[in-house]
């Protein structure tokens, strides 16, 4: 990531243009460059700017080190040495009509900021539970933190209404993170990062290490709740058939740069950067060719059986696209 390779504006389509002209913005983040202070220094993400609407999924796809996760930490102000934000600015557009300046913010306004308008589903989730105190009471530590005036009956039913709503038994709430499955715990921490209804969710790489039915599970209770109550996510994956099948829209990264950003449809029917092509060939076919499952990775871009049952589920399964 510190290739030296000129930045350009990520390619995109002219109804990409007019898609967003229909959308109300939530999350804004303009010439974001973020830098490790080491040496050589890294250049981990390189002049990024994204706009994030309200209520949609923006899935962010790219291999391995491309400045996925350190993009996400930089708009959430959680970066910590030696990486620093160069340059950049970040704007929340709060549901009040007011704008906030992310980067300005300090003390309570940074911290009120972090869990009550934009929460974060970290990387590796399902160890990120502490195993020596209940579930009830680190449901409880975000009560007791973010909203003081709640009593403990408040916070005891607002717990057990957040299990619910992400499918886990109430009765788990007094049990420790060993006495739960995977799938349990990964849908607790979603849990904690919806106690506070945010606007914005980021979640990095929410599915991994999920076997693939838990992880459809898991997918389906966050694209429900996302209807249910209109919160915006920004979805981190390598796993691109995932993004295509539940995104509103797709930003390709590489390099630190998005080097394109469109509709998920469109990112499945017209990539326009060679990049996004090779990624969309890559992945093996059940029934064909190696990246039949989208295109049959001929350049012509043939479709064959399994790509269209695909284009169903994008066309089915997204929302606003």
């Amino acid at each position: 990531m510190s290739s030296t390779e000129p930045i350009q504006a990520p390619l995109s389509t002219p109804d990409h243009e007019d898609y967003l002209r229909e959308q109300t913005p939530v999350l804004s983040a303009k010439h974001m460059s973020i830098e490790y202070e080491v040496n050589p220094p890294v250049h981990a993400v390189r002049d990024v700017s994204l706009v994030l609407n309200r209520g949609e999924i923006l899935g962010l796809a790219g291999e391995s080190g491309c400045g996925k996760t350190t993009l996400a930490y930089g708009i959430n102000r959680l970066l910590n040495p030696p990486a620093r934000l160069k340059s950049g600015e970040v704007t929340l557009h709060d549901s009040d009509g007011e704008d906030i300046d992310v980067t300005a913010l300090a003390g309570d306004a940074l911290r009120a900021y972090r869990w009550d308008k934009v929460s974060m589903v970290f990387q590796g989730a399902m160890n990120a539970l502490n195993p020596v105190i209940s579930v009830k009471a680190q449901l409880f530590d975000v009560f007791s933190t973010h909203r003081p005036g709640m009593s403990r009956r408040e916070m005891k039913k607002a717990s057990q209404e957040l299990l619910e709503q992400v499918g886990v038994d109430p009765t788990r709430l007094n049990s420790f993170a060993h006495e739960l499955s995977g799938g349990m715990r990964q849908r607790v921490m979603i849990a904690m990062a919806l106690a506070l209804r945010p606007q914005v969710m980021i979640m990095d790489e929410p599915t991994t290490a999920l076997d693939v039915v838990v992880q459809r599970g898991i997918l389906r209770e966050i694209m429900r709740l996302r209807e249910q109550l209109n919160f915006a996510v920004v979805f981190i994956t390598h796993d691109l058939p995932m993004l295509l099948e539940i995104s509103d829209r797709i930003a390709i990264m590489r390099d630190g740069q998005i080097l394109e950003i469109n509709t998920s449809q469109n990112i499945f029917e017209n990539p326009q950067h060679e990049y996004t092509k090779k990624l969309l060939r890559s992945f093996p076919s059940l029934l064909g060719e190696r990246g039949g499952f989208v295109r049959s990775g001929d350049d012509d871009h043939a479709s064959t059986p399994a790509s269209s049952q695909t284009a169903a589920k994008v066309e089915g399964g997204t929302h606003g696209s």
